[in-house]
């Protein structure tokens, strides 16, 4: 199964792999800025991009989550060019992504993306993506480690 996240539409569905119909689709709330792609800490935004499912915390803050390897490679690489990280936090990020370890989450492109409950009605997180506790329950049951997440604008 993969998950795809359409920011517009406050939307998260969960597909199988090969099929364009959603097995199941939830309402979503986003961070409070969510417009664009997620380029700094405390920007507001949900990122854009196909990330994995690297953690899966029982005991969050919000309920239940599902970390995202947020940043990725492209975010990295992006930043680098740009200025935004040094030689030292770009490697960090490609090597944690090469050995198959969650990137570090304190960096200046932001971190710390999860999808949780705490509820659904505007945009309140810091960037994260936000369902109500029995919708999170449901997929934090249903998403193993590893699965892919795509957030599109």
């Amino acid at each position: 199964m993969i998950i795809i996240v359409e920011k517009e539409l406050r939307r998260l569905s969960v597909l199988q792999e090969k099929s364009p119909e959603p097995v199941r689709s939830f309402p979503v709330s986003l961070g409070f800025s969510p417009v664009g792609k997620k380029t700094a800490e405390g920007d507001g935004k949900t990122p854009e991009g196909i990330y994995h499912i690297a953690v899966k915390n029982p005991r969050s803050k919000y309920y239940l989550s599902l970390g995202l390897d947020y940043p990725n490679y492209e975010d990295a690489i992006a930043a680098f060019r740009n200025g935004k990280i040094g030689i030292n936090e770009y490697r960090e990020i490609l090597d944690a992504h090469k050995n198959g370890s969650l990137p570090p989450q304190k960096t200046a492109l932001g971190g710390e993306i999860y999808i949780h409950g705490g509820g659904c009605g505007g945009d309140w997180t810091k960037g994260c993506i936000a369902l109500s506790n029995p919708d999170m329950l449901r997929l934090f049951e249903l998403m193993p480690i590893g699965t892919q997440v795509t957030i599109v604008p």
